[in-house]
């Protein structure tokens, strides 16, 4: 594991950032944040017309630390919160988010979780009669009319949560983002099937686990950038090696939330720049003693 996450501090040594070329008039920028929750996910989105979007709330103690971020990127409202699925490590902060900034909308699976953290959420929501869209596949998320938020994927009998993750392809632009929450590999076949899986910029399924990530699907999808969401103190072996040696295959640049902390995407729809919260070469003399 530990040779892993050093050969991902080593590449992102090379390169920082995806170049911005400029040409003439600036064009609005969305703003993408993978917020570092430890194993878990979150995403924060700033669309080109300043909607906001939260993706997911990491695990139930993260939600301080969400509340924090959120605050400094001056944001007092979300206009829409997915929750991609019951896992505790994807909802478990968003009650303490609830309480403390204004939610306009949940976008949620309508799959039901018999657990506490499963609880705590679906009470906050009740609290304050905030409105849940029920997610279905092949749906339009209508948020901002400069870019473009696909559901690839959603809820469906006999699945388990994993399997009904809500995945969302945002596209601004020229550029192409995957969010692929906890998906698996049968849905990976699936979407290779029905969609163009061609993006820039993917979010790796289900932290690196060995139930995601095909050689075929990331072949077909080719990302110049992968974000990877894990704790280094994980008990479950994310990421597999298996997974990033795949990623190595197909040319992607590895950003880990483990190794770099917070990792922010800026694009105008055109190009785009990375800024990793922390310098991998001081992670790299951390590690070292």
């Amino acid at each position: 594991m530990k040779k892993w996450i050093a050969f991902i501090i080593i590449l992102n040594l090379c390169q920082l950032a995806y170049p911005s070329e400029t040409n003439g008039e600036a064009a609005p920028e969305m703003e993408i944040h993978f917020i570092d929750v430890g194993q878990g996910d979150s995403m924060f989105i700033r669309t080109p017309m300043n909607r906001t979007i939260l993706v997911d709330g990491g695990p139930p103690g993260a939600g301080d630390e969400i509340v924090s971020y959120l605050k400094k990127q001056n944001i007092k409202k979300l206009d829409l919160v997915v929750a991609t699925h019951p896992d505790m490590d994807h909802i478990g902060g968003l009650p303490e988010v609830m309480k403390h900034i204004e939610v306009k909308e949940i976008l949620d699976t309508g799959k039901l979780h018999p657990t506490k953290t499963f609880a705590a959420y679906i009470n906050e929501v009740r609290k304050q009669s905030i409105p849940v869209r029920i997610a279905e596949k092949d749906t339009l998320i209508e948020i901002d009319p400069m870019m473009k938020m696909e559901v690839w994927n959603a809820f469906e009998r006999l699945k388990n949560n994993n399997e009904s993750s809500i995945v969302l392809k945002i596209t601004y632009g020229e550029v192409d983002l995957l969010l692929m929450s906890d998906v698996e590999q049968e849905q990976e076949k699936e979407f290779l099937h029905d969609y163009n899986v061609k993006a820039e910029i993917i979010k790796v399924a289900h932290h690196g686990s060995k139930t995601s990530s095909s050689l075929e699907f990331l072949q077909g999808v080719q990302p110049e950038v992968a974000i990877l969401t894990y704790s280094k103190e994980n008990d479950y072996g994310h990421p597999v090696n298996r997974v990033i040696e795949n990623l190595y295959r197909v040319h992607s640049m590895i950003y880990s939330t483990a190794a770099v902390g917070n990792v922010v995407i800026n694009t105008d729809g055109t190009d785009y720049i990375i800024i990793p919260e922390k310098n991998p070469v001081n992670k790299l003399i951390e590690s070292a003693g």
